[in-house]
């Protein structure tokens, strides 16, 4: 069997210290649903997250720069968030999400030891 038909597409939101990015990444589709980000992100043979359909965003929400594959260093992720298609539609309950994302990072990198 294919690692592809192994796997499911999940549409996520992840935050890094510098950057936002929104894309889809592909977990198995024999783990449990409540998991599947979880076991992804602590797989300790795992160093880098494979993104597909990225879209890096700026601070200010515009996008900066689209790519049809990225590979994110694990230890630059600061969030990932299961997204619905809802999540990236422009309206107020968007914005709102957005900036609650915003004002968390703010807060992880106040917190974090250099």
């Amino acid at each position: 069997m294919s690692k592809h038909n192994d796997t499911l597409p999940v549409e996520v939101f992840i935050l890094t210290q510098h950057h936002d990015i929104k894309g889809t990444v592909h977990v198995s589709k024999y783990t449990d649903t409540n998991r599947e980000l979880t076991d992804l992100l602590n797989d300790k043979e795992r160093r880098f997250l494979a993104v597909t359909n990225a879209e890096i965003i700026a601070r200010n929400g515009n996008s900066i720069k689209k790519y049809n594959f990225l590979e994110i260093h694990m230890d630059y992720i600061l969030i990932v968030h299961p997204a619905s298609q809802v999540l990236f539609q422009e309206n107020a309950q968007t914005q709102q999400d957005i900036e609650r994302f915003r004002e968390l990072r703010t807060k992880l990198n106040q917190t974090r030891p250099f």
